[in-house]
This record gives C-alpha cells, structure tokens and sequence, in this order.
C-alpha cells in the first residue's frame, strides 16, 4: 500500500473550504484525473477516473463526515483506495487542509510511480488547484452539513454521540471491505440523494 501525506494553507474560513470539499461532483474542477464524480446518495460516491491513459470506474463510501473537521472515505470496489482530508483553521480566514490517501497501486508502472513519488506529486497539485478553485470564488459552490459515523447518516447538524466533536480513525480499506461476499449477492442499488442535500 502508498501513503501520501499532503496540506496546502487556502485564505478562505474552514467552513468554506470543508463545504466545498463536500461538493464532491466538483472534483474534476481541481483533480487532475478525475473526470467525474457521481454522488449516489449521503454516503455513496461513484469516480470515473483517467490517469496515464488507463480509464477506472469505481464506488467509495464516506464513512466519517464531521462538518469543518473532517471527510474520510474508502473504495467499496475497484481500486483500493481510502483516506481522510482534515481541515484545521489557522485563523478567521485561513484553514490547513490536510490530506491522507493510502491506496495500492495495480501493475509495474503504478507501482514504479509511486515509488518515484508521482503520486504524491499529483495530490500536491491537486491540492495547489483546490487552493486557487476556492480562493478565485470566494465561497463554495453549495454545502452539505450532516455527519456521518461508521457509514451512518445524521443530517439534522448535530454531531452523533453525546454532544462531543465526533473523531474519526483512518478508513481501513481491507479487501474485505472492498466487495460484498460471494455469499452476498449483488448489493442494493444505491437510492437517489434528495435534492439540496
């Protein structure tokens, strides 16, 4: 498995930069790669991705959402891949974002890559585009303020648990995890996300 560790300071107030971070479908905006996101429900997240010419489709599930703290995920098919984004207010205006992929790269020249660093390459400029997306605008593109523990949903805007800020392990992405057992049949097809969440 690669680990890539990587922050960028953005001059814009933590909720701004976590809101737009949680506008998923915004992605290939500022991800090199990222061709597309489909938000399939509250915690459902269809990428059709293109990196080096090799084209992937895969499903994630955000599995830890905590508003202005955190968004941590990990692939429920396909690539194997998870990792958390925490975002830490450096003042009124300005907020670290912090990013933690760990992913397993598939073949000679994934893996060749990332020995070499080329992926942590990419997230930093990933992560220098966000900075100039959101300073550009200013605000975000929309929001969404639930909170999600464990791949449960709570979107009346309180945190789950006894009223304390919900914290959040790195998402395992055991293979276990990644595909329903054979035994399992095909999963639920994943219901639509109501508008304006």
């Amino acid at each position: 498995m690669a680990t890539v560790h990587k922050s960028v300071e953005v001059d814009v107030p933590v909720s701004v930069a976590y809101n737009q971070w949680t506008q998923f479908e915004a992605f290939p905006q500022f991800m090199n790669g990222v061709e597309a996101v489909q938000q399939i429900d509250e915690t459902g997240l269809h990428f059709s991705t293109n990196v080096g010419g090799v084209k992937r489709e895969y499903n994630a599930q955000i599995i830890e959402q905590v508003p202005d703290t955190l968004v941590s995920w990990a692939s429920v098919d396909g690539p194997r891949n998870g990792g958390t984004v925490s975002f830490e207010p450096l003042d009124a205006s300005r907020t670290r974002v912090n990013v933690e992929i760990v992913w397993e790269p598939e073949g000679l020249a994934e893996k060749a890559g990332s020995a070499l660093g080329a992926d942590s390459l990419r997230v930093g400029a990933d992560l220098d585009k966000f900075k100039k997306f959101i300073e550009a605008q200013g605000h975000e593109t929309g929001a969404w303020r639930g909170t999600v523990s464990g791949g449960d949903v709570d979107d009346t805007g309180e945190p789950f648990g006894s009223g304390g800020v919900a914290t959040a392990e790195f998402p395992s992405v055991d293979p276990d995890l990644s595909a329903p057992a054979a035994n399992e049949g095909p999963a639920e097809p994943p219901q639509p996300r109501a508008p304006g969440l």
